[in-house]
């Protein structure tokens, strides 16, 4: 059974830090690029980032570039988003989701539609 599991989430005021983190299981962890998503209230989904870490492919949002830094453990299977200096337009609910043979990410995009499998899904707030 495929299973990937947020953690991580919660409030923090704005400037603060949270580490998320995106267990995964029931599929070959290197042959996939592990994105992280997020929609905020009343606003469709967004890409923010992606990883395969076996290629060596890391890709950003405009919006977090910078602040924000993707990473995995292959051992664990396990991946990674380290969110630093969070504005409260941040706040929204993550997930993250794994594309099989992919990087992910494309000129510019993170096409949902590569995405075979998703996490529930972890809240973030912001506070001002």
């Amino acid at each position: 059974e495929v299973q990937l599991v947020e953690s991580g989430g919660g409030l923090v005021q704005a400037g603060g830090s949270l580490r998320l983190s995106c267990a995964t299981s029931g599929f070959p962890f290197d042959d996939y690029a592990i994105g992280w998503f997020r929609q905020a209230p009343g606003k469709g989904r967004e890409g923010v980032s992606a990883i395969r870490r076996s290629v060596g492919d890391t890709s950003y949002a405009d919006s977090v570039k910078g602040r924000f830094s993707i990473s995995s453990d292959s051992a664990k299977k396990t991946a990674y988003l380290q969110m630093n200096s969070l504005k409260p337009e941040d706040t929204a609910v993550y997930y993250c989701a794994a594309s099989y043979l992919t990087s992910g990410y494309y000129r510019g995009e993170f096409p949902e539609g590569w995405y075979e499998y998703w996490g529930q899904g972890t809240q973030v707030t912001v506070s001002s």
